[in-house]
């Protein structure tokens, strides 16, 4: 994380208060956060200067991971970090929740975020086009942005419809269920394509 703090308890802060908004939403107080964290409330203060600030590194750091984790697995050659991360989906339980409280709750550090994953999503595609790994777009952002709100989208959808079903939501469990039902149709979709021909965009696209 690109940032001046004092890692050893900042950090801790951060990821406390990550876990806790994700759990409880962006209700939490920051003495709430403090106890989780084993730090005085002016402590965070002092760090973050508000629960804004606080909350503005947390999207940070989640901005960091997912950016992170996509570039590694592009730059990875074969399907192996693809196939550990799908292996793995459980342990981004935490960020996903965090990122659906966000977007839930709405306003302007929700939209901030939302742009930025939208942001982030246009260069680490970009940088799969580089790779060999994916097609090249006529629109990248176009493209990133509607990658993006399908799959925050069905996803926000998918977790409020479970959470009505069974009240506090499992989101690890939620999660690997999502995976389990979604990946197989995602990958022949993004793979072999789904329209016969070219006809509609062709006439969307005319000059």
């Amino acid at each position: 994380m690109r940032s001046t703090l004092d890692l050893s308890t900042a950090a801790r802060i951060r990821d406390t208060a990550i876990n806790l908004f994700g759990e409880q939403g962006f209700g939490v107080g920051v003495r709430a956060i403090a106890a989780a964290a084993g730090v005085s409330p002016g402590l965070v203060n002092h760090h973050f200067g508000s629960k804004d600030g606080l909350r503005a590194t947390c999207d940070e750091r989640v901005l960091e991971i997912i950016r992170d984790e996509k570039l590694r697995v592009i730059r990875t050659s074969g399907p192996t970090a693809m196939l550990n991360a799908m292996a793995e989906v459980e342990v981004y339980a935490p960020l996903v929740a965090y990122m659906l409280r966000s977007f839930q709750a709405g306003g302007a550090l929700a939209e901030s975020l939302l742009e930025h994953m939208i942001g982030d999503a246009e260069q680490y595609l970009q940088t799969a086009v580089a790779e060999g790994m994916i097609k090249p777009s006529r629109d990248p952002a176009a493209r990133a942005r509607y990658i993006v709100l399908c799959h925050v989208g069905a996803m926000n959808l998918a977790m409020q419809m479970r959470i009505q079903r069974e009240g506090k939501l499992d989101y690890r469990a939620a999660i690997r269920d999502l995976s389990d039902e979604l990946t197989m149709p995602a990958l022949e979709l993004y793979t072999h394509g789904m329209l016969t021909d070219s006809t509609l965009f062709d006439t969307l696209t005319e000059e």
